[in-house]
């Protein structure tokens, strides 16, 4: 464990990156079965389907073909939030909400990491949208969902263009992202290492740093991953972040032990 990253943890200076790994360990669909679904509903073999484009695109086409994203994010929002998924069987959710964060980006459109405080009876501030940062309370961990949440249709970055809006980052939670950065350290868990989306954040966080008059100061940022890469490895470097890879090859296992050592240690 790395002595700046312990540091930063101990002295409340570490905001978490959750992205959906964290979540994969419920047994959550995954964008192949969510693209089946697209598929199945439009009248498209699910495997052909799937070969006409990224996520992103297909659901993009979906919304111009029904108007509208709505009942996906329904069947989404009921197949996330399955009867039978036992928060208190997470140990990655345990070790988050019982950890000393300052605060919690996500991701996920999910309700788990809400859950997991309201399991522990640790409290927490959503923030979704701009309402959510004017009743945000001073000293109380906010759990930030930056790409939406499944109680805000509006919200939620899903499809092509959501997307394209969302990559301007100049919404009041890329202000406030901004913000939350610039003293502190930031760890990011449950990424894949070719995630469009990370990397852009990786790199938007690095201009925003270039651009401030302490950025010789930047506190250092990690990943966590158990996928040795060199070079993402040397590419995240330069952007200031530092790659940690665990030997364990479960990925799951491999995040619990992690957390574990850092919160519990």
């Amino acid at each position: 464990m790395k002595a700046q990253l312990r540091h930063a943890y101990q002295t409340g200076k570490l905001v978490l990156f959750a992205g959906a790994g964290v979540s994969a360990n419920l047994g959550l669909p995954s964008w192949s079965q969510l693209t089946s679904r697209l598929a199945n509903e439009l009248g498209y073999d699910p495997e052909i389907f799937a070969s006409y484009g990224n996520h992103l695109a297909l659901a993009e086409f979906y919304r111009r073909k029904k108007g509208t994203l709505g009942p996906l994010r329904s069947w989404m929002d009921r197949e996330w939030h399955k009867e039978g998924i036992d928060i208190g069987g997470s140990e990655i959710h345990r070790l988050i909400a019982q950890g000393n964060f300052s605060k919690i980006y996500t991701t996920n459109y999910d309700r788990w990491l809400e859950l997991a405080h309201d399991y522990y009876g640790i409290p927490y501030t959503k923030v979704a949208s701009v309402a959510d940062l004017v009743t945000a309370q001073e000293g109380c961990r906010e759990i930030v969902k930056f790409h939406g949440d499944f109680d805000d249709d509006a919200s939620i970055v899903l499809d092509e263009t959501s997307y394209y809006e969302r990559l301007d980052f100049e919404s009041p939670l890329d202000i406030k992202l901004r913000h939350d950065v610039l003293g502190n350290s930031v760890l990011f868990i449950g990424y894949s290492i070719s995630d469009l989306n990370i990397r852009l954040l990786f790199y938007r966080l690095t201009k925003m740093w270039g651009n401030h008059a302490r950025a010789p100061a930047r506190p250092k940022s990690y990943l966590f991953t158990n996928r040795p890469n060199p070079v993402a490895e040397e590419v995240l470097g330069h952007w200031g972040i530092e790659m940690l890879v665990s030997e364990e090859d479960d990925r799951q296992t491999a995040l619990t032990e992690f957390l574990a050592e850092l919160v519990q240690r």
